[in-house]
């Protein structure tokens, strides 16, 4: 190979008379270094004014319509995870109007809190679980919602056992001190003597307590938050729903104080904000009952 390269150059070196290299060196060197020179720097410093650029920036997420109800802990749970996930989110308080035409019209189950998004199937979408996993799926929000099965499992399996056990004892137990209708079936809603609405009131916060101490050992297992270091949606709906407990004065364990407490602390404004509400109405209707008829 070596010498196939050197065979090579000597007739090109021959060929070529020594006056006539030189100028064409120099010729070639000399212009392409100052033409390429300059281009080079203001390509390496054109980057790097476009690079620095973004950091001072933070680019806020879609904005989000919400149709919510202040009073309401299921709704507080979508109001603290929009704030939190830093959504620019306009909300729309729905007191009085979740029967009205329009409203039955995009939502027949009449339910709040409800969002808006275009992507959805029938454009809007209700359930305060069913929003929070819709809304960390489409936009990765994976501290608020693991995608490793396993972990993911977990914070579903919380939800759902919050939603089908823990809440109905929760709104056996409040709803009549916060003066919210019953639901159909229930001893609340019925034309029962009020000694038996009181007893199953009763039952009710009694049985609070065994969901609530399996949220306590086995969801959380030493862990700060179910979703470990960081609250993902399943806290957030946890502590939510047990904002409705300070209406009849449940004595929360001290485990569950310092939960809370952690969590707004955690979340900062995100969860005080809509908390104050659901306290603000709390403290409402306590006042209420204790004032002289």
């Amino acid at each position: 190979m070596a010498k196939t390269v050197k065979s090579a150059k000597k007739p090109a070196a021959k060929a070529t008379p020594k006056t006539a290299a030189k100028p064409a060196a120099k010729a070639a060197v000399k212009p392409a270094a100052k033409a390429s020179a300059k281009p080079a720097a203001k390509a390496a410093a054109k980057p790097a004014t476009k690079k620095s650029a973004p950091k001072t920036a933070k680019a806020k997420k879609p904005a989000l319509k919400i149709s919510m109800l202040k009073p309401s802990v299921n709704n507080m749970t979508v109001r603290v995870f929009a704030r939190a996930a830093g959504f620019d989110a306009a909300e729309t308080d729905a007191w009085g109007h979740t029967r009205s035409p329009e409203y039955m019209a995009r939502n027949p189950a009449h339910l709040t809190p409800m969002i808006e998004d275009k992507g959805l199937p029938r454009g809007v979408l209700w359930e305060s679980c069913a929003i929070m996993q819709y809304l960390a799926n489409k936009h990765g929000l994976e501290k608020f919602y693991p995608k490793a099965p396993a972990k993911r499992a977990m914070v579903d399996s919380a939800m759902f056992y919050l939603i089908g056990t823990l809440y109905p004892y929760v709104a056996r137990a409040t709803y009549p001190a916060l003066n919210f209708p019953q639901y159909a079936g229930e001893v609340g809603h019925s034309d029962a003597h009020p000694d038996k609405k009181s007893e199953a009131q009763k039952a009710a916060m009694a049985a609070i307590a065994e969901p609530l101490e399996v949220f306590h050992s086995f969801f959380r297992d030493g862990k700060p938050f179910i979703g470990g270091k960081h609250p993902s949606i399943a806290d957030i709906r946890l502590a939510s729903t047990l904002e409705f407990l300070a209406v009849i004065d449940y004595p929360l364990p001290k485990w569950a104080k310092e939960y809370m407490a952690a969590i707004e602390k955690k979340l900062g404004k995100a969860y005080a904000e809509p908390a104050g509400d659901v306290r603000g109405y709390i403290a409402y209707v306590k006042s209420q009952a204790s004032a002289p008829s």
